[in-house]
């Protein structure tokens, strides 16, 4: 599937629950981060989880349905390697050059598994209880 179908069936909730997967989830903040910046991508990002979620019934558990920490900490790793290393042409091209971000463990490096797996971090965000996220040189923010 190619990025603008999957973002625009990320939008209108009829992407099929199995396409949904990391990479997707990638691909779509790539988009958003590349079209509307850090802070209107995250609440992009957070209305589409939640209407998409409501859209296939997904439960709102601990470990299932939307969660405000990990949504803004991938959005902030990807915002902070996109301007520290470039863009690229696509997500497709973005995600090969820097192809770590395809590990969904990688926020382990920054969280325990106590901090991430809590109401607190589900509900709202939490910063990183192991390392600070790499911090974008002067000038190139």
């Amino acid at each position: 599937m190619d990025e603008q179908a999957l973002v625009a069936g990320f939008e209108d909730t009829t992407l099929p629950l199995a396409a949904w997967n990391h990479r997707a989830h990638l691909t779509v903040a790539w988009t958003y981060l590349e079209r509307h910046g850090l802070d209107d991508a995250t609440g992009r990002m957070r209305d589409g989880i939640r209407r998409y979620n409501q859209a296939h019934d997904l439960p709102d558990e601990l470990d299932r349905g939307y969660h405000e920490t990990l949504t803004q900490a991938w959005l902030r790793v990807l915002d902070g390697v996109r301007r520290i290393h470039g863009a690229g042409d696509s997500a497709t091209a973005f995600l090969e050059a820097q192809p770590y971000l395809l590990n969904r463990l990688l926020l382990r490096l920054y969280y325990s598994r106590e901090q991430m797996m809590s109401w607190e971090a589900k509900r709202t965000y939490v910063p990183p209880d192991l390392a600070p996220f790499p911090a974008v040189p002067e000038g190139d923010a």
